[in-house]
């Protein structure tokens, strides 16, 4: 094709065409075809650092966030959970042990008033038969139970009696004590230091230590 104008002019302007035109090429491969070593090492150590950073980093933050939560007391919420539980079970503990304690003492009471009404059964049924006892030992004195079935039952009578802690008062030559003795008479004595009992005129009965009724006696008293 033929050329019009300076050929210089052409050829210099083809060039620069040709140079704005052709595509530039970077080659990126770590390892060179010609030689087989490997392309800027120390740049890949320092990518490779730096790549390696970030996750470092993360790993001792991760690190001293747990050390400072490990040292911070700060209740959870399963902690708060189970000082909760703790302290109900604490209370219901409490409050069975003064169940326990009621209840004991209210088995004692009903236990000590069973023992009192059954003593208080028995000394009715005593008194009951104190009237018995003095027509018995009236019949005594006259010779009325010196032998016969009378005498065998008055005995029987008076055995059962003794088991259920019936005990008489009728000793003479004691002391007077105003407890068990009743003093319906008065006479001076010989040879009488203290007030001393010298006649029994009936009889009196205790129950254990509880006196049913006193004895009336005589008393002899000092000069």
């Amino acid at each position: 094709m033929p050329h019009h104008g300076n050929e210089e002019e052409h050829n210099s302007s083809r060039d620069q065409g040709s140079n704005r035109d052709e595509p530039v090429i970077r080659d990126h491969r770590k390892v060179d075809p010609v030689t087989g070593e490997a392309r800027h090492p120390q740049g890949g150590q320092s990518a490779a650092s730096e790549a390696g950073a970030p996750a470092d980093s993360d790993g001792d933050a991760l690190a001293q966030a747990e050390e400072i939560l490990n040292q911070v007391e700060v209740p959870a919420e399963e902690s708060v959970a189970q000082g909760t539980e703790a302290a109900a079970a604490a209370e219901l503990k409490n409050d069975l042990l003064r169940l326990q304690a009621e209840y004991v003492n209210y088995r004692k009471r009903v236990e000590r008033d069973r023992a009192v009404a059954g003593e208080m059964a028995v000394i009715g049924v005593l008194n009951s038969l104190l009237p018995v006892l003095d027509d018995v030992d009236a019949a005594r004195q006259h010779g009325d139970l010196a032998d016969g079935p009378f005498a065998a039952i008055a005995a029987k009578l008076e055995n059962a009696l003794k088991t259920y802690g019936l005990t008489r008062i009728d000793e003479t030559g004691v002391e007077f004590d105003p407890t068990i003795h009743e003093a319906l008479i008065q006479q001076p004595g010989d040879d009488i230091e203290v007030d001393t009992v010298s006649q029994v005129l009936r009889s009196g009965y205790k129950s254990g230590e509880r006196v049913l009724r006193a004895a009336q006696v005589i008393v002899a008293v000092p000069a």
